[in-house]
C-alpha cells in the first residue's frame, strides 16, 4: 500500500514539474499525451507493485496470430 502511495506521489511531482510548461505554450496535444502516457505508467507500475497479473502483450499477438500461422502452414504442407 505505502509503495502504491509513493508511486503516485512520484507520478504527480513529475507532473507539476513537467506541466507548467506545457500549459505556459498552450501544447494542447502533448498536453493530452502526456498526461495519458503518465497515468499507464503508473497504473502499471502500480499493477507491478502489488503483484497482479496483467497479459503480457507477447500473449495478446499470439492469439491474433496463431490462427493465421496455423492456416498458412497448412496451406503449405
Amino acid at each position: 500500500m505505502l509503495t502504491s502511495i509513493t508511486t503516485i506521489l512520484i507520478g504527480s511531482i513529475i507532473a507539476l514539474i513537467e506541466s507548467p510548461a506545457l500549459f505556459r505554450k498552450k501544447l494542447t496535444m502533448e498536453i493530452w499525451i502526456f498526461f495519458t502516457v503518465l497515468l499507464i505508467g503508473t497504473l502499471l507500475s502500480i499493477l507491478l507493485e502489488l503483484r497482479m497479473p496483467f497479459p503480457n502483450p507477447m500473449d495478446w499477438l499470439t492469439f491474433i496470430y496463431k490462427p493465421i500461422s496455423d492456416f498458412v502452414f497448412g496451406i503449405l504442407k
